[in-house]
């Protein structure tokens, strides 16, 4: 038995995983990244869409256009048959949601992890951990059976609904199950759905489907009658019968490559921090997959999160800084978990009441622009603002859009890792932060101050500033020289 060292363990190789690797890696943190899997990726995702504020912040870090490439745009909804929801009006670059499977996002965060320095073990399973005043040990089981001891300053565990990391620093994970017996499969059509993605919802039965690309598209139905367990054998009749019931035909399907069960969740830990560990995606949370929002919000925790460990781990910030994440990201996990199951409620209405509020609620969200815009920043990530100290300047805490600067795109000076200071003038550091900071001028005749944090969220702004004001934001968020 030998005890390694690392300054952050991340557990579980997801994409919420990868992405806080990549990133504390690209800012010179030793990093492992512990997966019980095999070394693969595999072509059977879970996930299908990648919204507007991922997006954004795979644009940060260099990737977005790549996807972008693979996948195929949407830039409108209709739910409920009735509620029309436009994409193209969103106030970000990427005006559409991004039908793309969930394995080739796994893979371009892969390859950027692992460029920046990052080291992904496989087949290596966590079998316990412990936490003192300065630091975590890790037990882990390698793929030969040997027991190893690895030591890190601090542990994020990444690693799914059955989180082990969850387990060993004993968070309850409360909540209930859903959705049961819901049927997945992955299969080949011989009729091509009109739409690129299609689902609706009859009577007992509700129908998904989207395209992987390479001919295969997946398909995700439920018919609420038919409750059995998720070990229950599953033919491709039966998919085809429930996705017949949800949509009226079943578009020809055949070539069934993989067929499973499985039920959806609504849980949420109580903390997203114990001492020196942390949990981010579904490890955190689970809920329905209506919305397409799972992956989404795990993506976004890591890069909340990413930035904050990288600064205190280098002494760049005072510890406390980490105990922002759950004041910042536990609020939105509760609001995913509400505005997802509230589509699958009124998805499946069935009684005469709960058709009736649908369709006032619809109604009334298609005539309230207000209203429908509230709905689509939750969807599509673009709407959450985090909290601001009493008396801050409105932009703190707000996302901050892709503003034109002197020297390009917002999103392009966010893409080395560090805070970005907007100014309407002039403005030295002198170099003492560079390695943090960069100062750029806007591009417009704006004369408001902002200091934008690494994931693209205002830390500090002001409507006039001078040098001094600066400063002290700057030592107050950055760090001093």
């Amino acid at each position: 038995m030998q005890t390694q060292q690392s300054s952050v363990i991340v557990v579980g190789a997801g994409p919420a995983g990868l992405l806080l690797a990549g990133d504390l890696a690209a800012a010179g943190i030793p990093v492992t990244l512990l997966e019980k899997r095999p070394d693969r990726i595999s072509n059977l995702s879970r996930a299908f869409v990648v919204h507007a504020r991922t997006l954004e912040q795979l644009d940060a870090r260099g990737l977005a256009d790549e996807l972008e490439s693979i996948g195929r745009p949407l830039d409108s909804l209709r739910l409920f048959g009735r509620l029309a929801i436009d994409l193209s009006s969103l106030p970000s670059r990427f005006n559409h949601l991004l039908v793309i499977p969930q394995y080739e996002v796994e893979k371009v965060l892969r390859r950027r992890a692992v460029e920046a320095g990052a080291v992904l073990r496989h087949e290596t399973e966590l079998t316990g951990l412990t936490q003192d005043a300065g630091g975590v040990t890790v037990e882990v089981r390698t793929a030969g059976g040997e027991t190893e001891r690895l030591r890190a300053a601090y542990v994020v565990g990444t690693d799914g609904l059955r989180s082990t990391v969850r387990e060993a620093i004993g968070l309850p994970f409360p909540g209930r199950s859903v959705i049961r017996s819901v049927v997945l499969a992955d299969v080949r059509l011989a009729e091509e759905p009109e739409n690129l993605l299609t689902a609706d919802a009859t009577g007992d039965a509700f129908a998904f489907i989207a395209p992987f690309g390479d001919g295969y598209h997946r398909v995700i139905a439920w018919n609420r009658a038919r409750d059995v367990p998720d070990s229950a054998p599953l033919a491709l009749d039966e998919v085809k019968e429930v996705t017949r019931l949800a949509l009226g035909r079943d578009f020809g399907m055949h070539d069934a490559r993989w067929m499973s069960r499985f039920h959806s969740d609504e849980r949420q830990v109580p903390a997203y921090r114990v001492g020196r560990v942390f949990l981010a995606g579904d490890a955190a949370h689970v809920h329905t997959p209506a919305g397409g929002q799972g992956m989404n919000t795990g993506l976004q925790d890591a890069a909340n999160l990413g930035w904050k460990l990288a600064a205190v781990v280098r002494g760049h910030a005072d510890p406390a800084l980490l105990d922002s994440y759950q004041l910042e990201r536990h609020p939105v996990g509760r609001a995913v978990l509400r505005s997802s199951g509230g589509i699958v409620r009124l998805a499946m209405a069935k009684s005469p009441w709960a058709l009736a509020s649908r369709a006032v609620l619809t109604g009334f969200l298609n005539a309230a622009g207000p209203a429908r815009r509230k709905v689509v920043g939750e969807i599509t990530g673009i709407g959450y603002r985090y909290p601001a100290p009493r008396g801050a300047h409105r932009l703190t805490g707000r996302r901050v859009p892709d503003v034109a600067l002197d020297g390009g795109r917002l999103y392009e000076a966010l893409r080395g890792g560090r805070f970005v200071l907007i100014t309407p003038g002039a403005y030295r550091d002198g170099g003492t932060r560079e390695d943090r900071l960069a100062v750029e001028r806007w591009r417009s005749a704006r004369g408001t101050t902002v200091l934008v944090r690494p994931d693209g969220y205002a830390a500090w702004a002001a409507d006039a500033a001078d040098t001094a004001a600066i400063e002290e934001a700057l030592a107050a968020h950055v760090g001093t020289g």
